[in-house]
């Protein structure tokens, strides 16, 4: 009789591996709940992994609904002023971590009453996405299979879109949103140490991109409804929302950048037919929000 029991709980949790619901021991160092942990169907924490230096990472907190089967698509994230730190953007990141989404935001886990992190670069997104299909791939790792390292987008916020701008030729990036940002028009306006990639390099994008601008009183509108006219050779889309260049990052849940950046994230990454209508159709989903003006190409 024990011999029996035996052999059926191995077989239980072969299963449970096999369908990704048995997760190695946590690896954070640091736990943090952001809100109420997102509005989501899979509440999220932030936590600090020892194995990725200077990033934050945003995640469902349960993973054992995750593996093979249903995977967590990777979005990389930089901050608005080159800032080594998410603290802007906790809320946002956060929503999208609970709607099923592994964040790899650059920059530390944000300190209360703390705003100086140094700065961060462009290559720390591409740290983000090696961290990630390492983890995705180690068998001691809680992040076992539960990654779909083929479903990565870049993002970021000002700086941090002129970051993703600059790692846009990385082929294993399949989708970018560049939010409250767009290459200088004019160099002359930008903030020593930044990112300058050249405006030919638009002409090299291969992936959908969306562009999440402030509206005319954002200071990056001009610079990236420039860049959007300017990329003709693959699905891209303008969204405008009347809040200036801070965005709604901070509101409840990241406001309705969060509501937009998400829906995109899902039709890119997931193939989600519901989100997709934010974006299809004349007119679109976006543009029936409150608020919202959109504009797009090569998007029926």
């Amino acid at each position: 009789m024990r011999k029996t029991l035996l052999i059926l709980a191995a077989g239980a949790i072969a299963l449970l591996q096999a369908c990704g619901g048995s997760t190695p021991a946590e690896t954070y160092s640091e736990k943090k709940v952001v809100e109420d942990g997102g509005s989501g169907p899979y509440k999220a924490i932030m936590v600090t992994e020892p194995s990725l230096d200077a990033h934050t990472i945003f995640r469902p907190e349960d993973l054992s609904p995750f593996g093979p089967k249903n995977p967590l698509p990777v979005l990389v994230w930089g901050n608005g002023a080159c800032r080594n730190s998410p603290w802007e953007h906790v809320n946002f990141l956060s929503e999208i971590a609970s709607q099923g989404f592994l964040v790899v935001a650059t920059g530390y886990m944000p300190e209360e009453g703390r705003r100086d992190y140094g700065s961060s670069t462009s290559a720390q997104q591409i740290e983000g996405i090696e961290w990630a299909i390492d983890r995705n791939a180690d068998k001691e790792s809680p992040y076992y299979k539960k990654l779909d390292t083929d479903a990565v987008a870049a993002a970021g916020m000002s700086c941090g879109g002129l970051e993703t701008l600059d790692n846009s030729a990385d082929p294993r990036i399949k989708t970018l949103m560049i939010c409250n940002s767009g290459l200088f028009t004019n160099p002359a306006g930008a903030v020593p140490g930044m990112p300058m990639p050249d405006k030919d390099k638009l002409q090299n994008i291969k992936v959908p991109i969306i562009y999440i601008l402030g509206g005319e009183t954002d200071i990056a509108y001009g610079n990236g409804m420039d860049d959007f006219s300017r990329i003709n050779q693959v699905p891209a889309f303008a969204a405008n929302y009347p809040v200036g260049h801070g965005g709604t990052y901070a509101k409840p849940h990241g406001g309705e950048f969060s509501i937009v950046a998400t829906a995109w994230l899902k039709w890119q990454l997931k193939g989600d037919k519901e989100a997709a209508k934010m974006f299809q159709g004349n007119p679109c989903g976006v543009a029936q929000r409150e608020g919202w003006t959109a504009e797009k190409k090569n998007i029926d």
